[in-house]
């Protein structure tokens, strides 16, 4: 039978979080069918515009683009379009034990108006003056609660979950990067990206997180990217304990872990941790480390990343010979520039697919997060499903699991969004690096030469 959710049962789902798409929201109902679930609900721009629905969810464009996908271009709304991607495209190169694709379930209008109206008091203000729920969807899409574990009602076992944005774990090596963007060949996007956030205002300090110590195998340089993770969380770092966030930001990038928080986070470990006071918050970040490490699932996520093996700079050309345009591009570049690129120009059509495909499946694991779950293991109890670590220090053995999270289907159209964004990140990065070497010439110091 299907299930329609009606007004009714807007007050059974919680905030949870959101991003730049959808809103996240969990179940504290009764219902057995939702019990340990969450709800992804679409966003709109809230910017008066009408929005108009369409016949498909995907542009002829995408549909060329996705043709060998078996149901994407004939699935009738964005949430199954989306649910498909995931289940056809994500969980074969990612692994079936570490996607959940969801379910897609019917609402009505009142429903998601309803939601509206609940919480938009808990989100975040820049959220809300963004967008508002998309109230002319006419479906959202179910999924397990990844941060917790399994089990038949809301009274779970205890457990606590991180959630990781990785980003990209590679420095790019394609022979379409210009002369004039080669630094992106030795510092990390995340890096750039960071320097272009703090001059626009959206963050106060530069992460040292850096993404290729999460990818490195290393147990010890695992660890010190979970630690300058949870120094500044911004929004690549989520703790929750049995469901509830205990620490970062719902909605947006948090504040730097400060002494305040730090001593918040310490106490909240008490049931999880058994250490004394000031050494529960460094076991589990150890914890942590121990379990991505464990787990090898970033080895899958960045095979998946590596698919783009022509960068934007490449895959941009391709774009435009998909959408049957003129180069803007190499409208832009002298006769001797442009020839780079003449490979890509001179492609098949089968060939630009195919570039084009992959790199969009590569930002999606580019920016997708990584749920891991921990439930501390009774002693004597051997019967687990589930992988463990054991903690040395709190003589602990944590039962856990790990799923890919956040798997977006990325819109063809952004291509050129994607492109403009990259430049816009290399010469906010070239041009601190200029200033920093003036600042230095002008004290007489040697030039800085630090990877920000």
């Amino acid at each position: 039978m299907e299930v329609i959710l009606k007004e009714k049962d807007a007050a059974d789902w919680v905030y949870r979080g959101e991003g730049a798409a959808n809103l996240v929201l969990a179940y504290i109902g009764s219902s057995p069918a939702f019990i340990g679930k969450v709800m992804r609900v679409r966003k709109s721009p809230r910017n008066g515009s009408q929005v108009i629905k369409s016949s498909t969810s995907l542009t002829a464009h995408e549909r060329l683009l996705w043709k060998d996908v078996d149901g994407l271009i004939s699935s009738s709304n964005k949430e199954m379009t989306g649910q498909l991607f995931v289940q056809q495209v994500m969980k074969p190169l990612l692994g079936s034990k570490y996607v959940d694709p969801g379910t897609c379930v019917l609402v009505s209008r009142e429903f998601l108006e309803s939601i509206e109206k609940n919480v938009i008091c808990q989100r975040p203000a820049w959220r809300v003056d963004t967008a508002q729920v998309d109230a002319h969807c006419d479906s959202v899409l179910l999924l397990s609660d990844h941060s917790l574990f399994p089990h038949g009602s809301l009274q779970a076992d205890l457990c606590i979950s991180v959630e990781i944005k990785p980003k990209c774990g590679f420095l790019p090596l394609s022979r379409f990067i210009s002369e004039g963007t080669a630094v992106k060949r030795r510092i990390t996007r995340f890096q750039m990206h960071q320097v272009l956030k703090l001059h626009q205002g959206k963050i106060s300090n530069l992460s040292e997180y850096n993404p290729l110590d999460l990818f490195s195998g290393s147990k010890e340089r695992i660890h010190k990217a979970i630690k300058d993770l949870f120094t500044t969380p911004q929004n690549n770092f989520r703790v929750f304990l049995n469901g509830s966030l205990i620490f970062g930001a719902l909605g947006g990038g948090a504040t730097n872990t400060n002494f305040l928080i730090a001593k918040a986070f310490e106490d909240a470990l008490k049931p999880v941790i058994q250490a004394g006071d000031g050494l529960r918050t460094e076991n589990f970040l150890n914890l942590v480390a121990l379990g991505v490490h464990k787990s090898g699932v970033l080895d899958r996520l960045l095979e998946v990343q590596k698919l783009d093996n022509v960068d934007i700079e490449g895959a941009i050309h391709a774009y435009y010979d998909i959408t049957c345009q003129q180069c803007m591009v190499c409208g832009e570049l002298s006769e001797e520039q442009a020839r780079r690129y003449a490979s890509i120009h001179s492609a098949s059509l089968d060939d630009s697919l195919k570039m084009v495909r992959d790199y969009l499946i590569a930002a999606t694991a580019k920016d997708c997060s990584l749920m891991i779950c921990f439930r501390p293991r009774d002693q004597g109890d051997s019967g687990s499903v589930y992988n463990n670590v054991y903690l040395e220090a709190s003589k602990q053995t944590f039962d856990f699991k790990v799923y890919f999270i956040d798997l977006d289907l990325k819109p063809l159209n952004k291509m050129e969004e994607y492109y403009e964004l990259d430049k816009e990140i290399v010469n906010c990065y070239r041009q601190m690096v200029k200033m920093d070497q003036g600042r230095d010439k002008a004290t007489n110091l040697p030039a800085s030469n630090t990877a920000y």
